[in-house]
């Protein structure tokens, strides 16, 4: 072999390797996490390194219901479109069709506690039953364990120390408490306990022991710590109230409803709210009124994702104040009794429904048939 050939094929090995690690290179999220490369796709799944490759989210990694088939084009469930960073109100009086009088601009009203957030990536879906049951299939195996102390943190921000604390400046996000590790059943004894916590929601609750029929539903009937030890498994955070409201209004379009200022209807094209799905005629019976993740494909936001409206609220990661400002980056890390969510629900009324309310909160180690959760990634 010629000494020209050789350095050829040097050339083209450092190509490669030099192109995998664009690929996988860090964005600085948190360890293990990495953005796509340039010019990919904003609706591919974020992937996660692991020994030198870019893998799809450990939830979505293997085919099955509820992971791989989501949506009208039956896509990764894990698919998590880029939110751009920008500057909008928190408080504002949504201007709806039939709605209150709009302003001399034609935009809403009422605008007030304006909060700038840097950009992320919001998955498009909330995750299914199919998704978290890939994390259990993990917890409570022969490795399985509770998620890293200072897990979680969103570590692009502020020079890794992550999102700030608006109820006491200078102070950051801690991620993931030791202390919290008891809500956190693991080993594989801890499998039947899972199942009964779980289906404590009885006919409301999506989960099965078993695969079944449900794996494309929201998971619900999870209290705080267990979406966010899911969130951070999964190569994830929370999402800030911050964030998860910058998402559904649009940023500083300020919409009344995620996809804009349509009313809702009952027709389930928008939202999945008031038991107007499956033929139950306002009347929920059981989850028969919960439909498959992305059904309502009209209420999408302006960024794709699909069901910030409707189906489950969402858990967040601040506790539940009022809101501080200046807010920058910013969540209210300070414990409180509960914890902020989002979103409305299948059975609750469309006034919940606006991307601005937050009349919901709960104490997070409660869990509800009408509570979810969806992750953020850097």
């Amino acid at each position: 072999m010629t000494r020209t050939l050789l350095l050829v094929i040097a050339v083209i090995i450092i190509a490669v390797i030099a192109a995998l690690a664009t690929a996988c290179s860090h964005a600085g999220g948190p360890a293990g996490v990495h953005a796509p490369a340039d010019g990919a796709s904003s609706d591919a799944p974020t992937p996660v390194c692991a020994s030198g490759a870019c893998l799809e989210p450990p939830s979505c990694a293997v085919p099955a219901m509820g992971t791989t088939d989501c949506g009208a084009s039956h896509e990764s469930c894990c698919v998590s479109p880029e939110v751009p960073g920008g500057t909008y109100h928190r408080t504002y009086d949504p201007v709806e069709d039939g709605g209150p009088v709009v302003s001399a601009d034609g935009g809403p009203t009422g605008e007030a506690d304006p909060a700038t957030v840097s950009g992320f990536r919001l998955d498009k879906y909330l995750v299914t039953v199919g998704r978290f049951r890939q994390y259990l299939n993990y917890v409570t195996g022969p490795t399985g364990a509770p998620p890293a102390a200072g897990g979680g943190i969103h570590t692009h921000l502020n020079g890794g120390r992550g999102l700030a604390n608006s109820a006491s400046p200078g102070t950051f996000e801690t991620g993931w408490d030791a202390n919290w590790n008891q809500e956190i059943a693991t080993g594989p004894g801890a499998a039947s306990a899972w199942d009964d916590n779980l289906t404590s929601c009885l006919a409301y609750s999506t989960w099965t022991p078993t695969t079944g029929s449900q794996e494309n539903l929201p998971m619900n009937c999870v209290n705080w710590y267990e979406a966010y030890a899911f969130c951070i498994w999964d190569g994830g955070f929370f999402p800030s109230e911050a964030e998860w409201e910058y998402a559904a209004a649009g940023g500083s379009q300020e919409r009344a409803y995620p996809w804009g200022s349509t009313d809702p209807g009952t027709t389930n094209q928008y939202a999945i709210y008031n038991c107007n799905y499956g033929g139950a005629g306002g009347n929920c019976a059981s989850i028969a009124s919960m439909a498959p993740v992305g059904t309502a494909v009209l209420g999408a936001g302006l960024w794709g994702q699909l069901d910030l409206a409707g189906e489950v609220f969402e858990w967040n990661l601040d506790w539940y104040a009022s809101y501080v400002n200046p807010c920058i980056d910013c969540a209210y890390l300070t414990t409180a009794s509960d914890r902020a969510m989002r979103g409305g629900n299948y059975a609750g009324s469309a006034i919940n429904l606006t991307a601005s309310d937050r009349s919901f909160y709960d104490n997070p180690t409660d869990s509800d048939n009408v509570i979810g959760f969806r992750c953020a990634r850097p």
